[in-house]
């Protein structure tokens, strides 16, 4: 009978993935933002009533899962158990308490079954604009950064809060567009109560107590053993990346134990005064996530898989204090993986991928007509991916967004958001670091005004000045470039200008080399030149080295 209980717990827990499951597909299915309706950038994840995470969506990214594992304590530390009721739905974009920046807004909702409360359900969705200076990195400090929605009910008792709902159309430039996200955000929990009753009805269970407990024992069990299994001892690394207008020295020490793993980011440089601070909570959950990609990749992720992997660190920018500018925390947040990895492939030597271009290259797109002439004015968000780092027996992935995980936002659909032409998107040839095994591709995006039109734009690059690394004898990647077709360089962050008639290129940067080059088999290198991913110039100076 015990084997029979067991097996049932298992279906269950195979059942309530399906539900939040089901619940991140609402959001994609109504969400108003093309960064979540086209690339998935949102979350999705049901808690006990204690506020830990008993299950995430395999849909999502991992900044937004991780960080949503700690936010919804937040909200129970703010909101009292005799002010919340059945309809109820909670909001913040505090990015210390939700998910680091103030575009992404974080909604949670309790559910109850007879009157009883039995879980949580929790989203994170990116919107569009939030006002202030928009998304960029040229803010001074977060208040310049736009609209602060401290932790507060989004409705209650099923009765939106309209108060909320008319501060956020004044603040916002594209009002229609925030408003529906945030809507498609509690339709998004309410899916997924509906479906979580549901399984409760039909399965008998009145509370989520059993289930919980073996989720936990479970994965903490699994989890434990796949770090015993690993090597004890410290380890460091460090990494410099181009920063907004210096370069920023990460760093960090990696510590296995018994029972725990620590990433210290001691010795990181200090906070800066642009828009490139990363909060702490956004810091752990790439931290984390790296580090359970290699020790218990398989293992669900819930608060027990989760809790053995630690993290710490002084006051820097990796842990920046309020009210640090922290718009473009994702940059900084996405070198984490590479650097935590790098100190880790000291203790498995020969086992981790190589750095990558990491940071998506993000573009917000602000276009307008040209003076004395009609037309729309639009903001545009477009994701955009470098390559990935080779691995240790596989080539790297091409224009990959690793470790964010998005999808490619289609030039259709970009395109329809505003009034820009997209004339280019292809693969960069020769931009994979050389190596036994070649590292992923970056990628070449040519953008412009449509006709009669102009626009500012956000720039939010990086690996520019300092590109992804090969490992173990692997080559560099190539760096990224961002400049107009007349040639002009211009910066990889920060506001600036596409006038009428010009076109702005962007080459995202690849991922780097693992092992020596020398090492290729004939057939992958004559594989490459064949398909245009490295040219034969540059593999005849491969071969003469």
């Amino acid at each position: 009978m015990a084997g029979l209980s067991e097996i049932r717990m298992q279906v269950m827990w195979n059942r309530l993935i399906s539900v939040v499951e089901e619940q991140a597909l609402t959001l994609l299915r109504t969400a108003f933002s093309t960064s979540v309706r086209e690339a998935g950038d949102l979350s999705a994840g049901v808690f006990n009533p204690q506020g830990l995470m008993l299950a995430q969506a395999v849909t999502g990214t991992p900044g937004h899962v991780n960080t949503m594992a700690e936010a919804v304590l937040h909200f129970l530390a703010e909101i009292p158990r005799e002010e919340m009721f059945e309809g109820d739905c909670y909001v913040t974009n505090d990015p210390w308490k939700g998910t680091g920046h103030l575009h992404d807004i974080t909604m949670v909702a309790p559910s109850f079954k007879n009157g009883i409360l039995v879980a949580f359900f929790a989203c994170t969705a990116h919107v569009v604009d939030v006002g202030g200076r928009g998304f960029g990195a040229d803010g001074k400090s977060v208040y310049e950064e736009g609209l602060q929605i401290p932790i507060m009910k989004f409705a209650e008792r099923g009765k939106v809060n309209r108060d909320l709902v008319n501060i956020l159309r004044t603040n916002v430039r594209e009002p229609n567009q925030v408003v529906g996200d945030f809507y498609s955000l509690s339709a998004c929990n309410e899916v997924g109560h509906r479906r979580l009753i549901d399984m409760m009805h039909e399965t008998g269970m009145c509370d989520l107590d059993a289930l919980g407990d073996f989720i936990f024992s479970r994965s903490r069990k699994a989890t434990l053993d796949r770090i015993a299994a690993l090597p004890k001892g410290s380890w460091h690394n460090e990494m410099v990346v181009d920063g907004y207008d210096i370069p920023v020295k990460l760093a960090a020490t990696l510590t296995v134990k018994d029972g725990e793993v620590l990433a210290d980011f001691e010795g990181t440089d200090g906070a800066s005064s642009w828009g490139i601070n990363c909060p702490l909570i956004y810091t752990k959950a790439y931290a984390c996530y790296a580090l359970k990609c290699v020790v218990a990749p398989e293992i669900p992720n819930n608060s027990a898989s989760l809790e053995p992997f630690r993290v710490a660190s002084p006051v820097n920018i990796l842990n920046a204090e309020r009210p640090a500018p922290v718009s473009l925390r994702h940059v900084m947040g996405h070198m984490v993986p590479d650097l935590v990895l790098g100190a880790l492939a000291q203790a498995l030597p020969g086992e981790i991928i190589a750095e990558g271009a990491a940071a998506l290259w993000n573009i917000h797109i602000s276009a307008r007509p040209e003076a004395g002439k009609t037309g729309r004015r639009s903001e545009v968000l477009m994701f955009n991916s470098g390559g990935t780092g080779a691995r240790p027996e596989l080539d790297g992935l091409a224009a990959t967004a690793f470790p964010s995980g998005v999808h490619t936002m289609p030039v259709e659909a970009t395109e329809h958001t505003g009034p820009i032409v997209i004339w280019r998107k292809e693969l960069r040839p020769d931009s994979g670091g050389a190596g036994r095994m070649r590292g992923g591709l970056g990628q070449v995006i040519e953008i412009a005004p449509a006709d009669g039109h102009e626009f500012d734009f956000s720039a939010m690059f990086d690996r520019v000045n300092h590109p992804a690394r090969g490992r173990d004898g692997g080559e560099d990647g190539a760096a990224g470039v961002v400049e107009l077709d007349d040639g002009t360089k211009l910066r990889p962050k920060g506001w600036q200008h596409v006038p009428a008639g010009r076109r702005l290129i962007l080459e995202a940067p690849g991922g780097g080399g693992f092992g020596p080059p020398s090492a290729r088999s004939a057939a992958d290198h004559a594989a490459d030149i064949k398909a245009g991913y490295v040219t034969a110039q540059a593999g005849e100076t491969e071969d003469e080295a």
